[in-house]
């Protein structure tokens, strides 16, 4: 059966029955008929996925691979903060009348630093140094700049990369301020699987661990009869992920190199209500 829906189950469960409510508390989120949307949350979840043995994308439901790796490749790769380089509308209720989300995710990535080594971006130093000295523990990237928050349109919630080389496997801990675990949970936990395999490819390594600490894992008030009905469901082995082996070149990748072989799951969920 696969460890990402155990994970997954396992922690969903300690939220409903050890997490905290916010009611009483005045709350920023609001659900679309104007009523507060208050949460039960958990503070310091740490989740270990092993990339090495599966791809720890959920069986209980269908995650949308393909979308999501487009939204990382135009974090991580386009470096881009306008929705027009993205090819779907998950960020279209925070960009403005030309399409800039501000100076926020992949702005961030795309600003070059000064390093004795040279001038880089924050992805290519990491590429730079996966491959010069990749036993070094200064491998890391962060996008939550206070000097530009003024002028992004919405804070970061992943913000935080570190890379971490062990032998020869490349492990890497993902920082999230917060996260709404049914709709994004498993959507950036298989992001971010998706970019450990795909720096690793591009230099000579194996993946290792991805360690996922949310400070703020919540579930919202209108999403626990959803997760209690999600979490009971039948789970499956996980499916085979395969990637272009031809591709050596970071920036080369393209969404159809990534396919999963063997994804059974169950039935997708519709019409979950969002917050914002």
């Amino acid at each position: 059966m696969s460890q990402a829906d155990k994970i997954f189950v396992t922690m969903c469960k300690d939220i409903l029955a050890n997490g905290t409510s916010s009611q009483g508390q005045k709350v920023r989120p609001v659900w679309e008929d104007g009523e507060s949307a208050h949460t039960k949350k958990k503070f310091g979840i740490i989740n270990r996925y092993d990339l090495s043995e599966e791809f720890p994308i959920l069986t209980l439901r269908p995650t949308p691979l393909k979308k999501a790796i487009d939204e990382l490749l135009w974090i991580w790769q386009r470096k881009s903060n306008n929705i027009k380089d993205l090819n779907s509308k998950i960020w279209d209720a925070w960009a403005d009348e030309e399409g800039s989300i501000g100076k926020a995710y992949g702005y961030q990535l795309s600003v070059k630093h000064n390093y004795k080594e040279g001038e880089f971006d924050q992805v290519d130093r990491v590429l730079y140094d996966l491959k010069h000295n990749p036993y070094s523990r200064r491998i890391m990237t962060n996008i939550y700049n206070h000097y530009d928050l003024h002028e992004m349109n919405l804070y970061p919630c992943a913000y935080s990369m570190t890379f971490n080389v062990t032998g020869n496997k490349l492990n890497a801990i993902l920082n999230q301020r917060s996260q709404d675990i049914l709709t994004a949970n498993n959507w950036n936990v298989c992001q971010y699987a998706i970019l450990v395999h795909m720096f690793a490819a591009v230099s000579d390594l194996q993946v290792g661990e991805l360690v996922h600490v949310i400070a703020d894992a919540h579930i919202y008030d209108r999403h626990v009869p959803i997760i209690k009905e999600l979490i009971e469901r039948p789970q499956y082995d996980p499916p085979k992920l395969h990637i272009n082996p031809d591709v050596k070149n970071f920036y080369a990748f393209t969404v159809d190199d990534f396919k999963l072989e063997g994804y059974k799951k169950g039935p997708q969920i519709k019409n979950i209500p969002v917050a914002e």
